[in-house]
């Protein structure tokens, strides 16, 4: 294999390589490192970072960095740069080198060169291995006497060096903090190495003293250096070190203020403004009504738009926190002044009608912050000005379809639909602007109106219905071309029109739609909209989409995909025509449903492939057919009341054996087992749900929404059959008063709260069993029936993706052989771990932790047959471990005591920010066989052979 073997083998982008291939790897580029050629040598070394991407653990990584510090020591300055390139790149592998003191053994020695470009370079390798040798002496007595060169390319390395060793070292920043004011004061220092030398002091903030001097440092600095550069970096570096230290963040605020305010220079100004955005996003808590003004003032003054829309910028991000509050409390206000006359929304209104855009948008962004968040007398008046100053911007940027434009208006309209979520009264007027308007607008301004006209439907859909006729008829004359902005236009108002029908599309709006899909629409665009349509539950419409599909994809797996799509959708659409009090029909609808879940889960099944093994789908398709079983069953046993009733002397059985279900004859078995079922379900989903940790939160709260089905109806079961006194309705009635974010999950709550109602009326009036029972529990089924199921994103789409990858060691040399120990020792398992992330890393949610939990079970034993106790035959140990650069390692020790095969099982769990815990995996098995430790194999072999000889005297070397 060559050196281009082992690139093609790195530039794969996925994982799970034998570690045999990526030793072959590492061999393949180590022969290129002791190439006689520079380029290969070259070429290898930049190919490091792939192989720490593909196989990122220590046992690699720190045979690797003792190449990689080889080469350092005895390359050439090109290839030190190069290893350099290399190291800053890999900087969350640094821990995994095991060899440390071995690694900076090599790199140092280059240090004693003559060569000040070489020892510049090892001073920046230096400060690149910061975060792994921050308490170095040698390297901390080297970076100090490297300021004092006289080489400009050597201080700079040093200067760099040792701002990276302060944050990473108490002792060195406080050893270097005098040194460097020193120099920072020092006449003979040049002016341009004073600028590099000042951001070092933004470090400074290990205690209190060290913060305190540097500050006042700086402070001496910006009085005493008034020139542009000297004022903007020692301002840069005040707001720095006071974002670290917390404590004078007021200060800094006016400070900022002051030179923002009485500063000509726009540089400084644009200084100021950028660190006053830091801190608003940093602290806004600390923002007092008089920062907030004194800002308000300055952009009310500034004849710049560009130092305007920085000052709203600012504004706009205090307005979205816990700052607007202070700004408007009549505390600090000092005088009761109204809202919609205070400075801050004067500059608002002002800036809505600006005529640059970006500076309306800030504008409106701020007024309608202060809109949503000070609930005044007054408001009436401040919320008409702005939705007016909404609707203006919106008519200027809805015919613009430059980016400057549409920025504009997506911003505008994600204040209109947040200020419309919360004063619910102004969205009739809003919503009708917004459809006039989409006929007057460009392609990509309908598109970002048809998604905020869907947010506002979903939270409010009472406006459904208004708004249906307008979007068909837009919908009409919408698609002409195929152009992306057209495609993506077809998708935006489908999805409305789904979101306005909440799930019952008339004839003429579906054929509306599949004309224009036909005329224009290609496969991706059909399949989307076929997508939403699940999403929404308009199956009807889904199932003939993907029906029209199948036979346009070129891979039999798209193929099965969609077919199961198809038929997962026909057995939903056979759920929706079930009337009211037709159970028959009930039940057989639920039988034709469920062939057509069972044709779907086989092509579901035939539709994965290795790399996409469609594990929720499959179970989560699979919970639903075993839900629609459990339905059916539920109501086969309540019409087994009229086949089977209770006997005459039920009531005497029950008397006489003590159990008042009794009573109720042979259903209230039937009503147990069905109790049970449910609860299982409940039980699964509930396991489902632990599993799901990279799905969207819609998805979550649609499997919540199925655990809570099933176990609605094991309540309703046992209130009504089984145990009246089972308890309060309370915990189920009170999640109706949740605001719900979905139609599905809207239509669900109320199904909810409609049965309890009905369970709780029906259980105080008459006792069981009797008909009007067990037709209340076949309403409630055909109740949720009723309600069509929504297929949410992850069931189509994963937006992240994280997985953990476990190495165990000891590890046996083939898989099937056993780690042997002996059984008088202790084993001591090793646990590392990676955590690998896909393209969007952490969007719905992090890891906190990792849970490790060790088991072991003996599987065959090889000793005497005597009673073993229980605890000695197993291991059971639980670790937190909390990722660092995701990587994490922990050790367990295990105890083998009884001689035998034991089968030792590690699994991974991960804990979210939330303290929630989610089952991900994976899971590893390795076997051990415990084996007699020699001196108990001699006694007993001498026993076996001497009968009753006595043992013999055990000797010092053989007790120790």
């Amino acid at each position: 294999m060559s050196l281009s073997t082992a690139r093609s083998f790195l530039s794969e982008a996925c994982y799970g390589e034998q570690e045999l291939d990526a030793n072959s790897a590492l061999m393949e580029l180590d022969k290129g490192l002791r190439s006689g050629k520079l380029g290969e040598q070259c070429e290898a070394v930049v190919l490091f970072p792939k192989l720490f991407q593909k196989y990122p653990f220590p046992i690699l990584i720190n045979s690797a960095f003792l190449k990689l510090a080889d080469i350092f020591r005895l390359g050439n300055n090109f290839l030190r740069l190069c290893v350099l390139k290399v190291t800053q790149q890999s900087e969350k592998h640094l821990e995994k080198i095991l060899n440390v003191d071995e690694f900076v053994k090599r790199v140092f020695s280059v240090i004693h060169s003559n060569d000040p470009v070489a020892r510049a370079i090892t001073l920046r390798m230096l400060g690149s291995l910061a975060s792994i040798i921050p308490e170095r002496k040698n390297a901390h007595h080297s970076i100090r006497q490297s300021l004092d060169s006289h080489d400009n390319v050597e201080v700079e390395a040093a200067i760099f060096a040792a701002a990276s060793f302060s944050a990473q070292s108490k002792d060195f920043a406080a050893g270097i903090c005098n040194k460097v004011s020193e120099m920072i004061q020092g006449l003979d220092t040049p002016v341009d190495l004073k600028l590099k030398l000042i951001p070092m002091l933004q470090h400074m903030h290990h205690d209190a003293s060290l913060a305190s001097s540097s500050r006042d440092l700086l402070q001496h600095l910006v009085n005493s250096y008034p020139s542009t550069p000297m004022v903007i970096v020692s301002l840069h570096t005040f707001t720095q070190l006071a974002a670290f230290s917390l404590i004078d963040i007021p200060k800094q605020l006016q400070l900022l203020l002051q030179y923002l305010r009485d500063d000509p220079r726009q540089a400084v100004k644009r200084l100021a403004i950028n660190d006053l955005k830091l801190l608003a996003r940093k602290a806004p808590h600390l923002w007092m009504r008089e920062n907030t003004q004194t800002l308000c003032e300055c952009a009310l003054t500034i004849p710049y738009n560009s130092l305007k829309l920085g000052m709203l910028a600012v504004l706009s991000t205090l307005s979205g926190s816990i700052a607007i509050k202070q700004y408007f409390s009549n505390a600090a206000a000092g005088s009761p002044v109204p809202p919609r006359l205070t400075d801050l929304v004067k500059l608002a209104q002002e800036c809505c009608y600006h005529s640059n855009l970006s500076v309306a948008a800030h504008g409106v962004v701020v007024l309608s912050n202060i809109a949503v968040s000070c609930p005044e007398k007054d408001i009436i008046q401040l919320e008409q000005d702005t939705v007016l100053g909404v609707e203006s911007l919106l008519m200027l940027c809805s015919q613009d379809s430059s980016p400057s434009a549409q920025a504009t208006l997506k911003t505008s309209l994600k204040s209109l639909v947040k200020l419309l979520k919360n004063r619910p009264h102004l969205s009739q007027s809003a919503v009708e602007f917004l459809l006039g308007q989409l006929h007057l607008s460009c392609d990509s301004s309908r598109v970002l109106m048809c998604h905020a006209l869907a947010a506002i439907a979903t939270h409010l859909p009472v406006l459904g219905d208004g708004m249906l006729g307008d979007l068909v008829d837009l919908y009409q004359v919408a698609g002409h071309s195929s152009t992306a902005e057209q495609q993506e236009l077809l998708v935006s108002l489908a999805t409305v029109i789904f979101v306005a029908s909440q799930s019952s599309l008339s004839s003429e709006v579906k054929t509306v739609i599949k004309r224009q899909l036909e005329n224009v629409a290609n496969g991706w665009t059909v399949y989307r909209i076929a997508r939403q349509a699940s999403r929404m539950g308009c199956h009807e419409f889904s199932s003939e989409l993907y029906q029209c599909l199948r036979t346009r994809v070129a891979s039999e797996h798209f193929y099965f995909w969609l077919n199961s799509l198809k038929e997962f959708s026909q057995a939903e659409q056979c759920l929706s025509h079930v009337e009211e009090g037709d159970y028959s029909g009930a039940m057989s609808a639920i039988a034709e449903a469920l062939r057509s879940y069972q044709k779907g889960i086989a092509s579901l099944t035939a539709a994965s492939t290795p790399l996409s093994p469609l594990t929720f789908q499959c179970e989560f398709i699979k919970l639903r057919i075993d839900t629609l079983q459990a339905l059916s069953q539920l109501i086969c046993t309540c019409n087994s009341l009229k086949t089977s009733p209770p006997p005459a002397i039920a009531t005497t059985i029950a008397l006489t054996s003590g159990n008042d279900v009794q009573r109720c004859g042979r259903i209230s078995v039937q009503m147990k087992v069905c109790m049970d079922e449910f609860r299982g379900l409940a039980a699964r989903y509930a396991d489902l749900h632990q599993s799901l940790f990279d799905a969207d939160y819609a998805t979550l709260r649609n499997v919540e929404l199925q655990q809570q089905s099933c176990l609605l109806v094991s309540h309703v079961i046992e209130a009504l059959i089984l145990d009246q006194q089972v308890g309060s309705f309370q915990e189920y009635g009170t999640s109706g008063s949740v605001q719900t974010e979905s139609e599905y999950e809207r239509r669900m709550m109320s199904v909810f709260n409609h049965v309890l109602d009905e369970v709780e009326g029906l259980s105080k009036k008459h006792p069981p069993v009797s008909h009007l029972h067990t037709n209340c529990l076949c309403d409630a089924v055909i109740a949720l029936l009723k309600v069509p199921l929504s297929f949410q994103r992850y069931f189509f789409q994963k937006l992240q993706s994280t997985s953990i990858k476990l190495a165990l060691s000891p590890s046996p040399r083939t898989p099937s052989e056993p780690i042997p120990v002996q059984n008088s020792q202790q084993l001591t398992l090793k646990v590392e771990g990676v955590v690998q992330h896909g393209s969007t890393p952490g969007l719905f949610r992090k890891i906190q932790s990792v849970c490790l939990n060790v088991t072991s079970v003996l599987q065959t034993k090889t000793g005497p047959d005597y009673k073993i106790p229980l605890d000695s035959k197993t291991n059971e140990i639980e670790q937190r471990v909390e990722p660092h650069n995701d990587y994490f390692s922990t050790q367990f020790l295990l105890n083998f005591s009884i001689l035998g095969t034991h089968v030792v099982t590690v699994e991974a769990s991960v804990v979210d920010e939330s303290g929630i815990e989610w089952k991900t995996g994976p899971k590893t098995t390795v076997s051990v066989k415990s084996l007699e430790d020699p001196y108990s194999q001699q006694l007993r072999h001498q026993l076996q052979q001497g009968g009753a000889q006595p043992a013999p005297q055990r000797s010092s070397y053989i007790r120790f």
